[in-house]
């Protein structure tokens, strides 16, 4: 039987890929995955704020909390 994918696991295989960052306020925050914790706190390089789709502003690398995080999905 295989083992069940743990979330760290799926957070892992992203590391390096683009992903989206759904943040309770509706924020969204798309960049490269650099780095995370088992708090799912993550640093994404050459990040971007968007809003309704649309980049909004360039922001390069960025810190966020995982307690503000909803979801985390590949672009």
């Amino acid at each position: 039987m295989a083992e069940m994918p743990r979330p760290l696991d799926a957070l892992n295989n992203a590391r390096g890929k683009r992903v989206i960052v759904e943040l309770k306020n509706k924020a969204q925050y798309v960049g490269k995955l650099n780095a995370f914790d088992i708090h799912i706190n993550v640093v994404l390089d050459d990040a971007e704020f968007r809003e309704d789709g649309e980049v909004k502003k360039r922001l390069g690398t960025v810190f966020l909390r995982g307690d503000t995080i909803v979801s985390i999905a590949v672009e």
